[in-house]
């Protein structure tokens, strides 16, 4: 079976005129994703097996941002959750069937119900609570009919600002993702509409013992701006892979010295996020909206990581695989979910928007930075398994301009893509370290990354060079 990508609004011929702006219209909604513990089985997703909630802390939501332009309407959703899986997306796209395009992107909270699998009451039981996951779907629909209702026009402005001092990389070589980037949208008199902002961190404050719900500093980070604004923010996270997290100890406003596992870290870390978002916007540039092109198109990756082949036997996972032809846009037969051995792949997704000067990328789990910027190590360390693979297209390679967003864990959660010449899965270990570093266990394979690069290539080419 051959796919093809789907392309919609106006195409962009080389040699025209940029983007001119146009009558862009944006709306905010968003619906309440919390599970009713009384209802819903939520086994606390991110760290281990067998943590159940007991309570909820702050609610989970579902965000929607709604943009039209003409007849084009898109939605961007970000959702309170670990990394809800691509069958739940295409699911919500179903009831939205006059849109041109749906992205479903996850902040990915691991302090939220396991929506994968892989955090059940063993390793051998599922987490997901599929009545949940339908919940979840219909408040999706519904966040995207509220901010469809609110569609009112709009301009715009895009900032950053540097986050340096809030992340930490905490795999080898050391590469962050510390930039804040933020759109503000007003009406062409200048009345606020809502507040976008992208943000490249784990939300992992509360450690792998707390049992409550919650956010985590993305929550607070929201309240911040939507108390100081006055209107609806949606935050998304972006190349999170490496893996960007907090630092261990972080200072309150009055100087008190907090450690990271408690609420009161998460929320001097969330507000501190504002005030950078704060900064981004003091220094934002208005940009056009329109005309509004998306490109999107399903993709197979080769799944070699024994563990999850092991988890879909078990009924852990419960995607469908197909046989792996060797060709990214080719399905082969579908593979059973006892089948652990042979060419097995699965489906996922890479999707390119263009909102006239902004540019996303929806990519489907946890990017490295190199990723994104080309910042390999070179020569590459000579333990790691392929130090001599080619380095990977780059996001800022392929985009046009820099005014962009990364949308990690977009339409999918497909884990770690790494750059494949730092993959690292076999002794001896790179950086000599003994047993190797986190990151190999917790990806589908070493060829997801050169695959999905070179998909979001070709997805930024179909709108950019026809």
């Amino acid at each position: 079976m051959l796919w093809s990508p789907i392309v919609v609004g106006t195409l962009l011929v080389v040699g025209m005129a940029p983007f001119p702006t146009g009558d862009a219209e944006v709306g905010f909604g968003k619906a309440d994703i919390t599970p009713d513990l009384d209802r819903h089985v939520a086994w606390m997703a991110g760290y281990r097996n067998d943590l159940r909630a007991t309570g909820v802390h702050d609610p989970l939501w579902a965000r929607a941002v709604v943009l039209r332009d003409g007849s084009t309407m898109i939605a961007m959703v970000s959702v309170d959750l670990i990394g809800l899986q691509r069958e739940a997306v295409l699911e919500a796209r179903a009831r939205l069937p006059e849109y041109d395009h749906v992205l479903v992107s996850s902040t990915h909270t691991h302090e939220g119900p396991d929506v994968i699998g892989l955090w059940g009451p063993s390793p051998a039981e599922s987490g997901v609570d599929p009545a949940y996951v339908e919940f979840v779907v219909e408040q999706v629909v519904a966040a995207v009919r509220s901010a469809e209702s609110t569609l009112a026009p709009a301009r715009a402005e895009y900032g950053t600002a540097e986050a340096r001092a809030l992340i930490l990389d905490s795999r080898l070589p050391t590469v962050r993702d510390s930039i804040l980037r933020a759109v503000r949208f007003t009406s062409p008199d200048g009345e606020p509409l809502g507040l976008l902002l992208q943000f490249s961190n784990h939300p992992e404050s509360l450690g792998p013992d707390n049992p409550l719900i919650t956010a985590d500093f993305p929550y607070y980070t929201i309240a911040a701006l939507e108390d100081r604004y006055g209107v609806p923010v949606a935050y998304f996270s972006g190349a999170v892979g490496g893996l960007m997290t907090n630092p261990p100890e972080f200072a309150a406003p009055d100087g008190t010295v907090l450690a990271s596992g408690t609420f009161e870290f998460a929320e001097a870390y969330g507000e501190a996020v504002a005030a950078v978002f704060d900064d981004a916007l003091a220094g934002a540039e208005p940009i056009a909206l329109s005309p509004i092109v998306t490109s999107a198109a399903p993709v197979l990756i080769p799944m070699t990581n024994p563990g999850y082949r092991l988890g879909r036997a078990l009924g852990v996972l419960t995607r469908d695989a197909f046989t792996w032809t060797g060709r990214p846009d080719s399905a082969g037969s579908p593979v059973p979910a006892e089948q652990t051995e042979g060419d097995i792949a699965i489906e996922t997704e890479v999707a390119y928007l263009r909102l006239g000067d902004l540019h996303i990328a929806g990519i489907p789990g946890e990017v490295y930075p190199e990723l994104i910027y080309g910042a390999y190590q070179s020569p590459a360390e000579p333990n790691a398994d392929f130090p001599k693979a080619p380095t990977e297209p780059t996001l800022v390679g392929m985009l046009p301009a820099s005014t962009f967003m990364i949308f990690g864990l977009a339409n999918d959660e497909v884990g770690y893509i790494i750059p494949k010449r730092q993959w690292d899965e076999v002794a001896p270990f790179a950086y000599d370290i003994d047993g190797g570093q986190y990151g190999e266990r917790n990806s589908v394979g070493a060829e997801v990354a050169p695959i999905l690069m070179q998909a979001l290539r070709e997805r930024v080419g179909e709108v950019t060079t026809r």
